[in-house]
């Protein structure tokens, strides 16, 4: 998404709609879920080494050889055979990584939860100018409906770039339980427009809500950001029952997003933070859900750009923003 227009500051330490606080280093879910399942996993283990010594060790056959199989099938369910666990299946997001809440179950942490997942402009917009270039309100003015979106400087458009992370992104949430739903999957002539893709969000009463593009900044600009809802209170525009929430989730998704991608936050915007706020935005504006995009880079940038058009590289970014979403539907 190339624009332009006012940026503000990240939210501060002292910021009253901050919950979380100022941004710290958080241990990556993975990490986190790991320590779950060691902890789980010992007391496996010294179970299995008593019942090995009552009956009398795995050599001795009969019930005792059946004894020590049985506990041995028991510690395998927990990781591999050689105590690790088992390798994810490519295109999922293990349950491992987006670990369950007591009560839930551990295959489909988010079972009940809902997610609208906006992929940026649509690939035929530039084939309706005079729809796209409507103007609908927003809330504290009017702006266009929608826009063709950026795209590199061999042709892969924004547009592309987005509904292909989005089904990424989909395939990962729906393996975890989640309810999905695409504010358009390349199933329409245009758009939708940005109030329209708010409302689809607000709606299905999503529990998450991520728009996804890629910038369309000068060369040398590189990295991601995820832009926060500013506090808004005009006209149709009421964010102040999502920014604090929203805050939460764009700071996870920006988390998630370099550790998975191993891409840096924006050196342009946001102030090394990977954090921006905008109040200008009608997607933003106008959602009563929780909601941030994503820049995932910088399509003008040819470093970025080759990044963006790696089918192996917007796994790792889909990977980052499911887990992003995952942590924050989790708290």
């Amino acid at each position: 998404m190339s624009y332009t227009g006012p940026h503000s500051d990240p939210f501060g330490p002292t910021d009253p709609y901050d919950p979380y606080g100022s941004p710290r280093p958080r241990r990556s879910p993975l990490r986190r879920t790991l320590t779950v399942a060691l902890a789980a996993l010992v007391p496996g283990a010294l179970l299995g080494w008593l019942v090995y010594e009552a009956l009398g060790g795995y050599g001795n056959g009969g019930n005792g050889g059946n004894g020590a199989a049985g506990a041995g099938a028991s510690t395998g369910a927990v990781g591999s055979p050689s105590g690790g666990t088992p390798d994810d299946k490519p295109g999922t997001l293990s349950a491992t990584t987006a670990a369950a809440s007591p009560g839930q179950d551990a295959a489909t942490p988010l079972r009940g939860k809902v997610v609208v997942i906006d992929p940026g402009h649509n690939v035929t917009n530039s084939q309706h100018t005079a729809e796209i270039n409507r103007k609908v309100d927003i809330g504290t003015n009017f702006k266009e409906c929608d826009t063709t979106g950026t795209s590199t400087n061999a042709g892969y458009s924004e547009a592309r770039f987005t509904l292909d992370v989005a089904h990424r992104l989909r395939t990962l949430l729906l393996g975890l339980g989640a309810t999905v739903r695409l504010t358009q999957d390349g199933d329409r002539p245009f758009g939708p427009c940005v109030d329209e893709r708010a409302r689809i969000g607000n709606a299905a009463h999503a529990d998450a809500v991520v728009s996804i593009h890629a910038d369309g900044s000068a060369q040398g600009n590189r990295g991601f950001h995820v832009i926060l809802p500013g506090l808004v209170h005009e006209g149709a525009a009421d964010t102040r029952s999502i920014v604090g929430p929203s805050k939460a989730l764009g700071k996870l998704i920006a988390d998630d997003f370099a550790h998975s991608t191993g891409s840096s936050p924006s050196n342009y915007i946001g102030d090394g933070t990977g954090l921006d706020i905008r109040k200008d935005l009608g997607g933003l504006n106008l959602s009563t859900v929780p909601k941030v995009f994503i820049e995932c880079g910088n399509m003008r940038d040819s470093s970025d750009a080759a990044l963006l058009t790696s089918a192996a590289w917007r796994q790792k970014a889909a990977q980052g923003i499911a887990e992003g979403i995952a942590a924050f539907l989790r708290t």
